[in-house]
């Protein structure tokens, strides 16, 4: 029997750069704010979306071309999981001033988005 050997593509390359990369960041999320969790929701054609949540209540996010790429990414940087960004998971972010007046704007007399 003979032995087969992977063909290493340039998409296949790509790929394994854009995987690097988001981990990348990932792990300058988790390091600048005591650790992370995450959760990874599709976004369609457009890809996927990683939601941060640090230790300290800090939150953001990344979009990656490819649900795939994500979950590549999320596990590559060793942080956990979520299914779902459930109750429990969504209480451990810190809103502040900004994200109130943003998510509230013109209902509450915040700034216009405009």
């Amino acid at each position: 029997m003979a032995d087969t050997q992977q063909v290493d593509t340039k998409a296949d390359r790509w790929a394994e750069r854009r995987v690097t990369r988001l981990a990348g960041r990932i792990d300058s999320f988790s390091k600048a704010h005591g650790g992370a969790e995450a959760q990874v929701a599709y976004l369609g054609e457009r890809g996927a979306r990683i939601v941060l949540v640090g230790e300290d209540g800090a939150w953001g996010d990344l979009v990656a071309r490819t649900h795939e790429t994500a979950q590549k990414a999320v596990e590559k940087s060793g942080i956990t999981v979520h299914e779902d960004f459930d109750g429990e998971f969504a209480a451990k972010v810190t809103t502040g001033r900004y994200e109130w007046s943003r998510m509230a704007g013109i209902q509450v007399g915040g700034p216009s988005n405009t």
